[in-house]
């Protein structure tokens, strides 16, 4: 059964005004570029602040609850040294996962000096962002809270304000890797904490009252483990995909060539647009996720 071509491209906007490369305005200079990276947005300023506040919030318990009233002076020391070696190499990896470009694409360069500088083979498909009206390079994915496209983004995550993307994924991995073992390490301490209180008297193995000592132990408890969990989960996920080279977000498209029909790719998200190219820039085509368009490019690529 033929479908007309009324039918395949009713969803598809042949040549949408307002994203034409000319329409673009050229990328500012980097000169005029901050050095400074950081996402303005109040949930993720909040996330981040809280990751702050629960670490300190467990160190303070770690060291005035368990670890200072303790007879054992060695053993304070060891463990107060490393617990806060680790809080201090999380919370720097932190902030450098908050503060560092995740590998942001520059807006405005969908102009057409620069898709001519491309060099595009015929037939060849590029991505291009009506958003940040750039060029996307391979893996790249627009964010709608950091505003741009990155490349290689994994994720956005609020608890580190920012993308996980091809420039911070290393300081994300160690934060969640930092973050999971003090947790451990809390866990551990609290477990022979409540063994020695048991075993002594609660108003010698805390500087606090009895009732404040086990509230505060179940509080960073409750925390450590939960933590524990997340990040240990995280910390997985991100050494599986560093190892297999992939990341949440995988872009496929399909070029549909017909002798009464133009080149045109589907199955892309809807913010994506493909720039075709037979030597130089032709026509910009926008993706289509209408069931039925899917339908017909399946059964036409397989």
């Amino acid at each position: 059964m033929m479908i007309t071509p009324v039918h395949r491209f009713r969803d598809i906007e042949r040549t949408p005004e307002y994203l034409q490369p000319e329409k673009c305005v050229p990328p500012p200079s980097r000169a005029s570029l901050g050095t400074m990276w950081f996402i303005r947005d109040g949930c993720g300023i909040a996330c981040a602040v809280v990751t702050w506040m629960l670490v300190f919030y467990a160190d303070f318990v770690v060291l005035l609850v368990m670890l200072v009233p303790s007879r054992d002076y060695v053993y304070s020391v060891i463990n107060g040294t490393l617990f806060n070696t680790l809080a201090f190499l999380a919370l720097a990896s932190h902030f450098r996962a908050m503060l560092t470009d995740p590998g942001a694409v520059p807006k405005g360069n969908a102009t057409k000096e620069f898709i001519e500088s491309l060099q595009l083979k015929p037939g060849q498909v590029v991505y291009k962002c009506p958003k940040c009206c750039s060029i996307k390079p391979d893996r790249a994915h627009h964010c709608s809270v950091c505003k741009r496209c990155i490349r290689k983004m994994d994720h956005h995550c609020p608890w580190v304000n920012n993308c996980v993307g091809e420039n911070n994924q290393k300081y994300f991995v160690l934060f969640t890797m930092y973050i999971a073992l003090i947790s451990l390490h809390a866990l551990i301490m609290v477990g022979f904490h409540f063994l020695y209180c048991f075993e002594e008297d609660w108003t010698k193995c805390s500087s606090f009252s009895p009732p404040t000592t086990v509230i505060l132990l179940i509080l960073l408890c409750f925390e450590a483990l939960l933590f524990l969990i997340f990040t240990s989960v995280m910390f997985g996920t991100q050494v599986h995909s560093i190892c297999t080279d992939e990341t949440c977000f995988f872009f496929n498209a399909w070029l549909l060539q017909e002798a009464d029909v133009p080149p045109v790719a589907l199955l892309c998200s809807e913010e994506d647009f493909i720039v075709l190219s037979d030597g130089e820039p032709q026509e910009e085509v926008q993706c289509s996720t209408d069931p039925a368009e899917l339908e017909f490019v399946n059964k036409c690529v397989n």
